[in-house]
This record gives C-alpha cells, sequence and structure tokens, in this order.
C-alpha cells in the first residue's frame, strides 16, 4: 500500500506543479508532513542534497523520499509518479505546439503560469528560511547566532556571484560546501 500511496502522490506533485523542482517544494513538503514521512528538518536537508547532487531536482528529491519511505521499490514509485505526468504533457505538446502557439488563450495561460511559478519558488525560499533559521520561532537568540550571520553572508555572496559575476551555479554550489566545512571545522557553526 505504501508504494501505491508513493507513486499516487508523487503523481499528483508531477501532474499539478508547473515550473519545475524549486516550485514543487511547497506541495512536497505539504505531502511529507501530512504522511509523517520525513521531519521539516530531513526534508530541508533532502533538499539541499537534491540540488548540490546532478540531474533534475524533481527526480532527486522523489527518488531521496520514496527511498527513505520505502527502499528501492518506493524510490521507483515516487520518481516514476513524478516523471510520469510531465513526460506525457510533453509529448502531447510536442504533437499540437505549432498549432496553437499563437492563441491568445495560449499566452494568457503561459503568462499566469509565469506568475504563479513565481510565488510558488519564493513561498518554498520563505518556507525553508524559517526551518533552517527559526527553527525556536523568531527570537533574539537568532540574531546573535553566528551560524545566522555565516549563512546570511555566506546567502548575500553566493546571490551575488550569480547575479553579477555569472559564475557558474556548480561551482557556487561546490564552494559554498566548502565554506560550511570550513566554517564547522573552526567552530563558526555549532
Amino acid at each position: 500500500m505504501t508504494y501505491l500511496i508513493l507513486f499516487l502522490e508523487f503523481l499528483k506533485i508531477g501532474a499539478f506543479t508547473f515550473g519545475g523542482g524549486y516550485a514543487m517544494i511547497p506541495f512536497i513538503q505539504e505531502t511529507v508532513t501530512k504522511h509523517q514521512w520525513l521531519s521539516t528538518q530531513e526534508l530541508v536537508n533532502f533538499i539541499a542534497i537534491s540540488e548540490s547532487t546532478p540531474g533534475a531536482f524533481a527526480v532527486n528529491i522523489s527518488t531521496y523520499i520514496g527511498s527513505q519511505v520505502g527502499g528501492f521499490f518506493g524510490a521507483l514509485c515516487a520518481t516514476t509518479g513524478v516523471v510520469l505526468p510531465a513526460f506525457l504533457i510533453i509529448l502531447i505538446i510536442a504533437k499540437i505546439y505549432d498549432k496553437f502557439k499563437s492563441s491568445k488563450t495560449v499566452k494568457g495561460a503561459m503568462f499566469g503560469l509565469k506568475s504563479t511559478v513565481v510565488g510558488l519558488i519564493a513561498a518554498a525560499v520563505v518556507s525553508i528560511a524559517i526551518e533552517v533559521f527559526f527553527t525556536n520561532g523568531f527570537t533574539q537568540q537568532v540574531f546573535l547566532s553566528s551560524t545566522f550571520w555565516f549563512s546570511l553572508i555566506t546567502f548575500a555572496i553566493m546571490l551575488f556571484l550569480l547575479l553579477y559575476k555569472k559564475i557558474s551555479p556548480i561551482l557556487i554550489v561546490c564552494l559554498s560546501a566548502t565554506l560550511g566545512i570550513i566554517a564547522g571545522y573552526t567552530g563558526i557553526i555549532a
């Protein structure tokens, strides 16, 4: 029964999430919480791992969650569920897109979807930031923590490098991991 639930839940996530893996995060968080498959901290860790490993984020995160919940077959069911809708939709769109690409309805739908995707990604960022920095609520202690300031400065530097210096995201991930390791060994973060 677990395998069927994994497949159906990730099929739903794959079918109703537009905008890629980051837009899936709120849906994945809701599903994982509802079924109590992972703690919020474990989910945040899986998101970080999924982002840092090669491949599509949606495939990585569904595989990790499926594996955690149901081993190899759980991973297979979750991954198949999340990929199947996109695969089928792309097959259909590839066949009919040329006929409808100039349609006002299609253009309007695409405009609306783009706006929604930005909102979903923003919600995921806020949700993860709250989980990472404010696990015990918004207290003064958070702002006195070296971990908070180290993370905030690292975020600002990486954002600057990505936006203004056009450094490869691969290099950004490697640099961030290296800084985190150094901070862990030097005691900057606990």
